[in-house]
């Protein structure tokens, strides 16, 4: 484990190898599961206040879903924000692209419509955020749907945390990332 600021870091960041492969794996994460993506209260503030610049690029099935439930539900498990699903399969701001899923958040943002990409928890997944009292754990998440992205990364040699530079960067900021590649150097 690596300590930086007021997060304790899995070495699977530096040691595992990883590299999202949408061909072979086509979004599955966005759609398995058994609950939607993780909010932060901030996040669902900017996505009601964008909302209505997201909705041209959602399914009709994923505004029913928004209609029935709003933009977040609260996973019972532990009180979690998430964002709501479809019949209990796929995330409501997913939209199939030749049969790969996609988000509608972020197709709204790399079209300029939102300033807002995505929740960070899809942003830096597989690593999952654990706040704890007076620190937060960042860890790997290990799913097999994510073993082509595994192999992919293997083959071009790219360590996880390398290919999350921006998600990590994104919540994190630049100093701490740069402690994080200090780290990595050193090991």
């Amino acid at each position: 484990m690596i300590i930086i600021e007021r997060t304790l870091v899995s070495d699977d960041l530096i040691e595992e190898q990883f590299v999202c492969d949408l061909k072979k794996c086509k979004g599955f994460c966005c759609v398995g599961g058994d609950m939607g993506a993780p909010l932060e209260k901030e996040e669902l503030d900017k996505i009601t206040e964008i909302y209505p610049a997201i909705m041209p690029y959602m399914t009709s099935e994923g505004l029913k879903s928004i209609e029935e439930q709003g933009l977040s539900i609260t996973d019972p498990s532990d009180g979690e924000l998430t964002t709501p699903l479809i019949q209990g399969k796929e995330c409501a701001f997913t939209v199939f692209d030749n049969g790969t899923a996609l988000c509608a958040m972020e197709m709204a943002w790399k079209d300029g419509k939102t300033d807002f990409q995505k929740p960070i928890s899809c942003h830096l997944y597989p690593v999952r955020i654990t706040p704890y009292d007076g620190f937060e754990a960042v860890n790997y998440h290990q799913w097999d749907i994510c073993s082509p992205a595994c192999e992919l990364g293997a083959q071009l040699k790219v360590p996880l945390y390398v290919f999350l530079e921006s998600a990590l960067t994104r919540k994190y900021g630049e100093d701490w990332y740069k402690q994080l590649e200090f780290a990595a150097k050193g090991k």
